[in-house]
């Protein structure tokens, strides 16, 4: 089977969390061939991958959202967009929910320039309708230059070529959506989402926080992320979320439930319990295994450990994994240096598995999350964790209701520093409950998230997807 995975942002560009899921996923399926359909911020990262590509990868495709910004409009960029098209392209610059369809037709299969629309004067007339019944109290040129700087990756990526595959399996919804509704359209072939966070919210965290976009437009932005997954779900032939919980979020955003499939994520539950036990060594290591981005909270967890060192002052913070936001990677460090916090390092890329061994417990800070393999890999090396209650976190550490493990770990609520210290505090002074706990964790992986029942589940949904195709083409 030929599977075209779409990946936005992550794999292999960056490593960790959803990119270790991806790579982990091919090696274990060494029957199938892999199609990648990468979707990057900044062509300077082509080819820059933090990954050796395994061997039943046969194709990569790399498109980048800041080529969009280099195109320039030509005479063969005019069209003459008929009634039906114009009505289709208002509704996406409305986030109404267009007819995708005659979207991909018009972009893709017609080969209209991507600045054909966006440089006319029915866009023009449109955005003068718009801002003067919506946006009367904002400068119509900073309408006009955020709208454009919306629509125009969209547009640019569905222009685009289109790899050909058997499956089509989206990591995200969003713009990795888009394509992936894309790649079934043209080829009429199933097309799978997996969502490891819900895109949509994670997207409309980023913009409420987000300095570089005038308040007055986050609505139309956060619209558009919403528009863009409804996409995804509406030509998706299945949705798979990691738990229960992300499922009824996935509803509740659009997704029809008879689409939907929930697999659990899995890790080589053996490798990580090989782990020896930390020998004392008069400090209490305290491990984050996470991507240095806004999103994962990382100034709250330094916050937290400069209030706990004053408490447990031989305790020690080590923050492992990628640097996925420079400027917020320095603000990371700058923090550190104004607190005059010792003890923490940020190593970067390192190896995990030697880091765990010198652990006594993980930490998590996030302000969303899916099932973070970090917390799973923690418990099968027998690390606590404390975490804060965000995507599965708390279901990880105490389990749902016919699980009667125990408790793994500690939950606190998200961007609260103080809970967060306490919550360190009680596990530093604690070494009987980490005992406890421990085992806990490698038993409760050991029986919900082994690797290859991961891997089994998603090859049994591919094979009923192309069942359902099938059936569905010949009536």
């Amino acid at each position: 089977m030929r599977i075209c995975m779409i990946l936005e942002g992550c794999y292999p560009y960056v490593r960790g969390g959803v990119s270790s899921w991806v790579h982990g996923l091919m090696l274990a399926n060494p029957q199938h061939e892999y199609v990648l359909w990468l979707i990057g911020a900044k062509e300077e990262d082509k080819g820059n991958y933090k990954y050796e590509l395994p061997k039943n990868v046969v194709e990569v495709h790399e498109v980048f959202l800041d080529s969009a910004l280099r195109l320039h409009a030509s005479l063969k960029d005019q069209y003459p967009f008929n009634d039906r098209q114009i009505e289709e392209l208002k509704k996406l610059v409305l986030c109404q929910n267009p007819d995708w369809d005659e979207l991909f037709r018009l972009y893709n299969q017609d080969k209209v320039g991507a600045l054909s629309f966006l440089m006319s004067e029915t866009f023009l007339k449109i955005l003068l309708d718009v801002c003067e019944n919506d946006y009367p109290h904002v400068s119509f040129a900073d309408f006009f230059h955020t709208i454009r700087s919306m629509f125009l990756p969209t547009l640019y990526l569905i222009s685009g070529e289109v790899p050909e595959a058997d499956i089509y399996h989206s990591t995200t919804t969003g713009y990795g959506g888009v394509l992936g509704a894309l790649g079934s359209w043209k080829y009429h072939k199933p097309y799978v989402v997996t969502e490891h966070g819900i895109y949509t919210r994670e997207r409309e965290e980023e913009i409420l926080r987000a300095r570089w976009i005038v308040p007055a437009f986050r609505r139309q932005w956060i619209n558009m992320f919403y528009m863009l997954s409804q996409c995804a779900y509406d030509h998706a032939t299945s949705v798979t979320a990691l738990f229960r919980r992300y499922a009824d979020i996935q509803v509740e955003l659009g997704c029809p439930p008879e689409k939907q499939t929930v697999i659990e994520n899995g890790i080589q539950v053996e490798r990580f319990n090989a782990v020896p036990e930390k020998k004392p060594d008069g400090f209490i290591d305290i491990t984050a295994v996470v991507r240095i981005h806004p999103i994962k909270d990382i100034k709250t967890m330094i916050h937290a450990f400069f209030a706990l060192r004053q408490r447990v002052p031989n305790a020690r913070l080590h923050i492992l994994g990628d640097t996925d936001d420079e400027e917020y990677a320095d603000e990371c460090r700058a923090l550190i240096d104004q607190l005059h916090v010792d003890g923490i390092d940020m190593p970067g890329n390192v190896n995990v598995l030697q880091y765990l061994a010198n652990t006594d417990f993980t930490v998590l800070s996030s302000i969303s999350e899916g099932q973070p393999l970090a917390v799973l890999e923690s418990l099968a090396a027998g690390r606590p964790c404390v975490t804060t209650d965000v995507g599965c976190c708390r279901s990880l550490l105490e389990g749902e209701k016919d699980d009667e493990f125990g408790v793994a770990g500690l939950v606190v609520p998200p961007m609260h520093s103080h809970a967060l210290a306490d919550a360190m505090e009680l596990m530093c002074r604690r070494p009987d409950m980490r005992r406890e706990m421990a085992a806990v964790g490698k038993k409760r992986t050991r029986a919900y998230y082994v690797h290859k029942d991961m891997v089994d589940h998603y090859n049994q949904n591919y094979e009923e997807v192309v069942k359902k195709w099938q059936a569905s083409a010949l009536n």
